[in-house]
């Protein structure tokens, strides 16, 4: 079993190729094919309507799932479709050994609709820790990349998100009211005040890698499984960008988090949204 961050830190200087293209092989045989080419028997609901998962989400995990531990012997996946399956599976995130994150499809409704805005997400955490994130858009063929410490890349590019141009609105996704309680709804609304400009979100992913690229400010969001956010976060820390619960404090992948919480562009953009939120409690 890996025993130390410096051996992880070995891996990704070796590996992080592999990983990413991994991805791109799971994207490529298992996921785009599917798209726009989805049979009705292909869709379920799980938890409703707006919540749903393909077979290119079960297929596309199990592949990554297979390479991603074989990459890295002593690793674990925690991945969206597997801890559905067996709720327990997400306590890994606070174990001992590395874990990978896993989204198949993040923005799955999207998906199933034919719209090209969804992405696989992968992120290597240790200890609670974000070392590495992977961020793939097939439909849009964009690849975003972040390593601790060493930046956030969209298809070799650094990435600098920036701060919001003085005097314009800030625009912030939000999460959708499905998934809020009564308290979080509150919390939101708090959003609608002067210099803010508040909007439905998409896919996660594609949110952070927004905020990463300078065009959206922040985001609001009222859940915290760890595959919607995980790779995002980092890639938003290390375009410059900052994340804060209502509690003012970072959000932890690990759980037990004051919701809602924003990534933002920059830090003090963050500890403005975040006031705003705490005004709802």
């Amino acid at each position: 079993m890996i025993d130390s961050n410096e051996t992880i830190e070995e891996f990704l200087a070796q590996r992080a190729s592999d990983v990413e293209e991994a991805i791109r092989k799971a994207a490529a045989t298992e996921i785009m094919p599917r798209w726009r080419r989805l049979a009705a028997h292909e869709v379920d609901e799980k938890n409703g309507p707006h919540d749903l998962v393909t077979d290119a989400d079960r297929k596309a995990e199990l592949y990554l799932t297979d390479v991603l531990i074989d990459l890295l012997p002593g690793s674990v996946v925690v991945g969206e479709e597997a801890v559905h399956a067996n709720p327990a599976s997400y306590e890994a995130i606070c174990g001992d050994a590395p874990v990978w994150i896993v989204d198949p499809v993040d923005g799955t409704r999207q998906f199933v609709h034919g719209d090209a805005g969804f992405c696989t997400l992968v992120a290597l955490a240790h200890g609670g820790t974000l070392l590495a994130s992977w961020t793939y858009a097939p439909a849009r063929e964009q690849f975003a990349t972040a390593r601790r410490g060493k930046g956030a890349y969209l298809d070799g590019e650094r990435l600098f998100a920036g701060v919001p141009e003085p005097g314009r609105d800030l625009r912030v996704a939000t999460s959708h009211p499905d998934y809020t309680t009564d308290e979080q709804k509150h919390a939101l609304l708090c959003l609608r005040a002067d210099g803010v400009a508040p909007r439905p979100c998409g896919s996660a992913g594609l949110e952070y890698l927004a905020i990463a690229r300078g065009e959206l400010d922040a985001t609001a969001f009222s859940w915290e499984a760890a595959w919607d956010h995980a790779a995002g976060l980092l890639l938003v820390e290390e375009a410059g960008g900052a994340h804060l619960t209502r509690a003012g404090e970072p959000f932890r992948i690990t759980g037990g988090n004051d919701l809602p919480f924003t990534a933002a562009r920059d830090a003090a953009t963050a500890r403005h949204v975040a006031g705003l939120l705490a005004g709802g409690a």
